[in-house]
């Protein structure tokens, strides 16, 4: 059993004695967990060495990297100036139609997307509707 040191926890009753660390300590390194307490010293320096070997690589590594772009290398602005948006109304293209009433399998159909609408005006909410999905209004018309 260890002697308890004053003012630690082992030293205060109702706290048990294995509660002094270097008592534990002590324990560790006696008799037969010497050869634990040297593995555990060995494989704490294999860590830091594989530490310090990372760190090292990585030095290595970010050495070979090319240099982040200088100012010059930046993009500039085209001469027009700043690129904006452009805003089209577009209609899809209407489905081909089989002439023997078969289904039609997408190799045979044109490609997806659309054309631009003859009438570029912006599309305006219907009076009377709210314009949102799940408004509580009438529904189909």
């Amino acid at each position: 059993m260890s002697r308890a040191r004053p003012g630690c926890p082992a030293a205060r009753p109702g706290y048990p004695a294995s509660m002094d660390t270097i008592a534990t300590a002590h324990l560790a390194a006696s008799g037969s967990s010497v050869l634990a307490s040297v593995a555990f010293v060995v494989v704490g320096v294999v860590l830091v060495a594989g530490l310090i070997w990372a760190f090292r690589l990585g030095f290595r590594v970010r050495r070979n990297e090319p240099a982040p772009p200088r100012p010059d290398d930046q993009p500039r602005m085209p001469a027009s100036g700043p690129v904006r948006e452009s805003h089209r109304v577009r209609e899809p293209n209407e489905m081909p139609q089989s002439a023997d009433g078969e289904r039609l399998t997408p190799h045979e159909l044109r490609p997806t997307g659309g054309r631009d609408s003859d009438d570029q005006s912006r599309p305006r909410w219907d009076p009377g509707s709210s314009g949102s999905f799940g408004s509580g209004g009438p529904g189909a018309r």
